[in-house]
């Protein structure tokens, strides 16, 4: 029962997708959360509730959060997939971490930093320490 009122609570996968893109797209411009708050009439509370998904994004609002970040309404859905597609579970899961990686200051860091290192040998080797890094301990004989 109280996994279901849980669940009930999380915010959607598509919510937290459309905040996400919001946020990558005011960072990728430079833009603050008052500022666009300002743009678009609202604070810039509601903003960050936008982003985190704690509140739904409206229509018209979504409208005017494109024309303000010079976008298409289409790009907060790009990455969502074909809405009549079963999509199994392990791959919602990976989004959610991966959406959740991304709210994170060292996730919008890391995920504008990256593409700006130029050398692909040097992104493989830091992908690599990544994944070396992210590997659950081993238990060492004593």
């Amino acid at each position: 029962m109280a996994k279901e009122i849980e669940l009930e609570r999380a915010p959607n996968p598509v919510d937290r997708h459309v905040g996400l893109r919001i946020r990558l797209r005011r960072r990728e411009l430079g833009v603050s959360q008052e500022r666009l708050a300002e743009s678009i009439g609202l604070t810039f509370q509601q903003v960050q509730k936008y982003e985190r998904a704690a509140n739904r994004v409206s229509a018209s609002k979504l409208w005017e959060m494109a024309r303000a970040l010079q976008t298409t309404i289409g790009y907060f859905y790009e990455g969502l997939g074909d809405p009549g597609a079963v999509e199994a579970a392990e791959t919602i899961g990976e989004r959610q971490s991966v959406h959740d990686f991304l709210l994170t200051p060292e996730g919008m860091e890391l995920a504008a930093s990256f593409p700006n290192i130029r050398r692909p040998r040097v992104r493989r080797r830091i992908l690599e320490l990544v994944r070396v890094l992210a590997e659950p301990e081993q238990a060492e004989d004593a």
